[in-house]
């Protein structure tokens, strides 16, 4: 790869629990602090990377997508982004509604990639509004919202999903798309979503530590085989809400390599097992 084409610089994954940004308090003191140390030094890390870009993979909670019409994949490539989706989510997340820059010409460039790498992601050209997705996260490592997004969406909410494998391999195509072009020279990848929690269920609130634990311990093996070795009834375990660690799979095919665990924290006032993790890129 000559020196003139991009590179992915770093990848990291985070949850997105709207406790962390609305309702932070909550959580125990030290769990809250120990969760905001870990976004701050992956914060630290992206500034000093001084990425041109970044590719943040997460899933939507039916505000842009729904049963009508909800694909495996999609990919935006808007130039700006209105997040929270309503002033009232905002208010809910603490966070102010605005709009998010966009790199619409390394968001065409993926979507050309992607198809003629036999995936048929879903086009979003505009209107992709954010939620927690993206805006819980991205309050912690880019508060002024300079940093031009390529938001990606994979379906980790209703069923049938992706596959594990067919996510990691989505991840390993953007890693050999970002290389194909010579545009955007420094990428960073952001995987966001999960780990084990129930939303809207009877079990709301309850983590299963065991699947979280195992789960990142996959991760940072590097074994690709074992990360994607999960069916749908072992992520189900963990709760419908698991189901999100397909976006964790697809930064994990775009890094290639074994990730490090900054933060696992259990915290059942966020509903979530709440977990940071950065590739050893």
């Amino acid at each position: 790869m000559g020196q003139d084409m991009g590179q992915i610089v770093g990848a990291f994954a985070t949850s997105h629990s709207p406790g962390i940004t609305g309702f932070p308090e909550r959580a125990e003191p030290a769990q809250r602090a120990a969760v905001e140390g870990a976004f701050a030094e992956v914060r630290r890390r992206i500034e000093r990377l001084a990425p041109d870009a970044v590719i943040a993979v997460s899933v939507e909670h039916f505000t842009n997508f729904f049963l009508g019409n909800l694909p495996a994949f999609a990919i935006a490539t808007a130039d700006s982004y209105l997040g929270p989706v309503t002033p009232e989510m905002g208010e809910f997340l603490g966070i102010g509604q605005h709009h998010y820059p966009g790199d619409g010409r390394l968001g065409r460039h993926l979507y050309r990639f992607a198809l003629e790498s036999e995936f048929d992601p879903a086009l979003v050209e505009g209107g992709l509004a954010f939620d927690e997705n993206f805006c819980v996260p991205l309050k912690h490592l880019d508060p002024g919202s300079r940093l031009p997004l390529v938001p990606v969406i994979v379906n980790g909410v209703n069923p049938p999903w992706p596959t594990a494998k067919r996510c990691y391999d989505f991840g390993r195509m953007i890693r050999a798309a970002v290389e194909a072009q010579s545009d955007v020279a420094r990428v960073v990848v952001l995987g966001t979503g999960g780990l084990s929690h129930w939303v809207g269920m009877p079990q709301s609130g309850t983590i299963n530590e065991e699947f979280d634990r195992d789960f990142l311990d996959r991760l940072n093996s590097g074994d690709s085989a074992r990360l994607t070795d999960y069916t749908q009834d072992q992520i189900d375990a963990a709760g419908n809400g698991a189901h999100e660690i397909r976006t964790w799979l697809v930064a994990a095919g775009a890094a290639g390599v074994p990730f490090e665990t900054l933060l696992y924290k259990p915290v059942p006032a966020w509903l979530t097992g709440t977990a940071i993790a950065a590739a050893l890129l």
